[in-house]
């Protein structure tokens, strides 16, 4: 059994860290407990000559580093990291009468793949621009150009409920995949349900029931990888993987960040500081009740507009999934501090040396053993694992909060170690 996180960005994407290279992502892949890395932004001309030069071809559609570029991680969590070439391209188009912008991964098995769908995608677009490039073309026609080009390389529609950029967006997709597919909706088998929306809220659409949920991180920098993952139990190869994706065969499940901690779970107007549930949406015409601008819907609120079943619906085929918090972030509330300090990233090290990588803590370490080195990290794990947390919903794009323990955490009760 082994993570898989199939969805980042390299320091050639925009908004994105200059961390984000292959040695900083391979090691923090190790600390999180990470086995399966996308390289992201093969498209990338100048990301696309790094990974050639520094990954090694292990010969069945996967990579690793090589020795040379490795940078030192805790023996604790020291393990071997593969890469799966990976790539997100956006597309903006007019369909039926509607600006759509849809966000694609892609999933590739070799580098001559790669370069052919490189070569096909630079005739639309300047793929130098952004690791993640947008590119005026339909994303049927995409879907179609790729599975010709490369028909083992696999098209997954990225973080599907966000509202302006993806397949189910309140403000640009489609009410389905067909709308926006037509006759190659076969060949999409999975989509990414992103951070604003968890399993159970896409359990609510029958027309899901064939397909397969992944969750990716979509990190931006180092300490974002791993945030939200897969979880395999197949062999370590392109096509024991793509086919567990395709089949659901040795696909065992997600990791998850509570939904409302994502940016767009509610409705809201950011600039006025507006966080709206559904109803309150509908109550309000779908205006800000400050200014009179057209508020965000958020994922919730475009869950209950097109789903099919009720809020709590189970289907037979459901799959198991994990919500955590980030590590991190239970640290800096035990410490009544921001998550950004020198001293919470010196706990959080000190913790992976002792006690294994950041989803073993997380998921599988005993109770016992943490407890053995302190009390209320023992108590504010079992919550997190357990789902007693309270919740902020994020909206239009501001993350929203999880507290573990609410506002009883006492000052007193001070720091880790």
């Amino acid at each position: 059994m082994f993570y898989a996180d199939l969805h980042i960005h390299s320091k050639f994407s925009r908004a994105t860290s200059k961390d984000m290279n292959l040695e900083t992502i391979e090691q923090w892949a190790q600390i999180k407990g990470i086995q399966l890395m996308a390289t992201g932004d093969f498209t990338h001309p100048d990301w696309l000559k790094e990974i050639e030069n520094k990954l090694n071809d292990e010969g069945n559609g996967l990579f690793t580093l090589k020795n040379e570029y490795r940078l030192d991680v805790p023996a604790s969590c020291k393990r071997e990291i593969f890469f799966i070439l990976s790539a997100e391209i956006s597309c903006i188009y007019q369909k039926n009468g509607k600006l759509r912008k849809i966000h694609l991964v892609i999933l590739s098995p070799s580098i001559k793949d790669v370069l052919k769908i490189n070569h096909a995608l630079s005739r639309i677009g300047n793929l130098s621009s952004d690791g993640r490039p947008i590119l005026g073309i339909d994303a049927k026609e995409v879907m179609k150009m790729i599975l010709e080009l490369s028909p083992q390389s696999m098209v997954i529609p990225a973080h599907a409920w966000t509202p302006h950029f993806s397949i189910f967006g309140s403000q640009s997709g489609f009410d389905t995949l067909e709308e926006c597919f037509e006759e190659l909706s076969p060949y999409v088998y999975a989509i990414e349900t992103g951070l604003s929306s968890d399993p159970p809220m896409n359990w609510r659409l029958s027309r899901l029931d064939r397909i397969i949920l992944v969750s990716n991180s979509d990190a931006h920098s180092p300490a974002k990888i791993g945030r939200e993952a897969n979880i395999f139990d197949t062999q370590l190869s392109y096509d024991a993987i793509t086919e567990a994706i395709r089949t659901g065969k040795g696909f065992l499940g997600t990791v998850e960040f509570f939904p409302q901690e994502g940016k767009y779970h509610y409705d809201g107007h950011r600039a006025c500081g507006v966080r709206l549930s559904p109803e309150e949406t509908i109550k309000a015409s779908y205006l800000c009740p400050v200014c009179g601008k057209k508020l965000t819907v958020g994922v919730m609120h475009r869950v209950e507009v097109i789903a099919d079943r009720p809020a709590g619906f189970i289907p037979s085929h459901a799959l198991p999934y994990h919500s955590i918090v980030p590590l991190i972030e239970v640290i800096a509330e035990i410490n009544n501090s921001s998550s950004n300090t020198k001293k919470v990233f010196t706990t959080y090290m000190n913790l992976i040396s002792k006690l294994g990588d950041e989803y073993n803590i997380l998921l599988h370490k005993k109770l016992n053993d943490i407890g053995a080195l302190d009390s209320q990290l023992r108590d504010a794990i079992e919550r997190m694992r357990s789902g007693r947390v309270t919740v902020e919903p994020g909206y239009d794009g501001e993350y929203g909060k999880i507290k573990i323990f609410g506002n009883s955490i006492e000052k007193e009760q001070t720091t880790l170690f």
